[in-house]
């Protein structure tokens, strides 16, 4: 029998995203969600892009928006001064509060959701339980678009597959203090999103 861990991930990692009121490009891993993100935009998905983040710290693998110019420019046809910068976040849980008011304050309801493959667990988790904080886990609608990135090369922050297991320790940790939803709880909410029209 499947854990509610193991039933999260593998229902996570594979679900449908949907026509979306906004894409939320999360800072971090340096340039390499630019491009997944772009394609999400760049194939209609939705009208308005959001940069969430401004931290800058390279060696963490975190480079704000003005740092991405070029790989933007490389993506995607319009100036990056139309993009939506959420410039007021450092962190995970911080991107979660800013995005869920920026998305309360423009009335959307769908939002999809663009971090690294080792990331989304965590980030999905975090912003999940931002719903659940403010009592809309069942008025606005997260789709998960994880970039799909080598897990094994070397980069200034790390392997994504090593950065992977301290996800998993900082998602222990953060439930701990109620930061991250749990597995079950996260397992619901997916449900309801799928059955949703």
């Amino acid at each position: 029998m499947l854990t509610d861990k193991e039933k999260f991930i593998s229902i996570l990692s594979n679900s449908v995203i949907k026509q979306s009121d906004a894409i939320v490009l999360l800072e971090g891993d340096g340039v390499y969600r630019v491009k997944n993100a772009c394609n999400l935009y760049n194939k209609g998905y939705s009208d308005y892009f959001v940069f969430s983040g401004n931290a800058d710290n390279p060696g963490y693998g975190s480079y704000p928006l003005n740092k991405l110019k070029d790989e933007f420019n490389k993506h995607i046809d319009f100036n990056i001064k139309e993009i939506i910068h959420e410039d007021t976040s450092l962190h995970t849980k911080e991107q979660a509060y800013e995005i869920i008011q920026l998305a309360l304050k423009n009335q959307w309801n769908k939002l999809i959701l663009v971090a690294s493959n080792f990331h989304q667990y965590r980030a999905f988790l975090t912003f999940v339980q931002e719903l659940y904080d403010n009592n809309l886990e069942k008025s606005i609608k997260i789709y998960n678009a994880p970039c799909i990135l080598p897990w094994f090369k070397s980069l200034n922050w790390g392997t994504r597959h090593k950065l992977l297991e301290q996800e998993f320790k900082k998602i222990e940790q953060y439930q701990l203090k109620q930061d991250v939803c749990s597995y079950k709880n996260g397992l619901k909410y997916l449900q309801w999103v799928e059955q949703q029209v």
